[in-house]
């Protein structure tokens, strides 16, 4: 008999490292972001680097940040304030509170945008830039070093391609790209690769019912810290009870590691004066566009459990 030399088959497949992901977050307007950053340290496939605070009072943001990471035991993470436009209060000011960075034991950059630029080149391999507020950092950022657009990708929640807010048949100017146009313009300019997670796919997206309950009951420091910011949110009571509110931006957390539940399309897209995503075969950029779910319950379970942990 031939005995055939099968141990190079027995391969040794060792896990893919985790995605290097720098976190651009608006957290502190709607709560989603909250959400998205629970999602992000939950899931073993992501190594969150540095979280960037946008848009607004971005001091007021990093305290936030802080705050939620220290509840969430992860304290090891940077953090960076990011273009700072105004003094308004944030959405989450009654769970913030009087903390101040006095509090905190982490690292906090007060150069947001350097800090990014620094990490994005110090990094030895590409950064995923995971950006779910207006895209006003980014733009800052390849202002003062267009090279990092060639270490680094650009994950976003922005833009409407046919599909606009919670299911409308038709597209809308979406939030991330009308705040800032030209930052996003700026994006779309620089040769990188863009991934949306468009209005079309997580336009509608919610946890309800037992996936919403089974977070409440959880005692895992993400899903307590998200509840708890969740309940005292400005705009909680828009909300039903046993539901959360529009999570958009957990699909661009989601495509920072993985796309095999969407159903994904390259699209050539512009962005007009009025923040419009528009299809342009002629003069648009590639973008990869997540407009659809291959299985939408199985990313609710997957984020669900992010927030929970797994099984004892």
């Amino acid at each position: 008999m031939c005995h055939l030399l099968l141990a190079p088959i027995l391969v040794l497949t060792a896990a893919a490292a985790p995605v290097p992901v720098i976190l651009d977050t608006d957290l502190g307007d709607d709560i989603d972001d909250t959400w998205a950053l629970a999602f992000l340290l939950g899931t073993p496939q992501v190594d969150v680097k540095l979280i960037v605070t946008a848009t607004s009072d971005t001091e007021r943001k990093t305290r936030l940040v802080a705050k939620i990471l220290e509840q969430m035991g992860r304290t090891d993470i940077p953090i960076g304030t990011g273009v700072r436009e105004n003094d308004e209060k944030t959405h989450q000011d009654a769970w913030l509170g009087k903390y101040t960075l006095d509090e905190y034991k982490g690292v906090v950059h007060a150069d947001g945008v350097g800090a990014m630029i620094d990490a994005i080149k110090a990094s030895p391999t590409p950064i995923t830039l995971c950006v779910i507020g207006p895209q006003t950092n980014i733009k800052a950022a390849l202002e003062r070093d267009p090279s990092i657009a060639q270490k680094a990708r650009v994950v976003s929640m922005a833009g409407s391609v046919y599909v606009g807010y919670d299911g409308k048949a038709t597209p809308d100017p979406e939030y991330n790209v009308v705040r800032d146009v030209k930052a996003a313009q700026a994006v779309f300019a620089a040769p990188w690769e863009i991934t949306y997670a468009p209005l079309d796919s997580c336009g509608a997206l919610r946890i309800r019912g037992d996936r919403y309950a089974r977070v409440c009951a959880s005692k895992n420091p993400l899903a307590v810290t998200t509840i708890e910011n969740y309940n005292l949110w400005a705009n909680r009571s828009h909300h039903p009870q046993d539901s959360s509110s529009i999570l958009f931006d957990t699909v661009a957390a989601y495509l920072t590691f993985s796309k095999s539940l969407c159903e994904m399309k390259t699209v050539k897209l512009s962005i007009d004066e009025k923040g419009n995503t528009v299809p342009d075969e002629e003069k648009g950029r590639p973008v990869n566009c997540a407009l659809s779910w291959k299985d939408q319950g199985a990313f609710e379970e997957l984020l669900v459990n992010a927030l929970i942990g797994p099984k004892k």
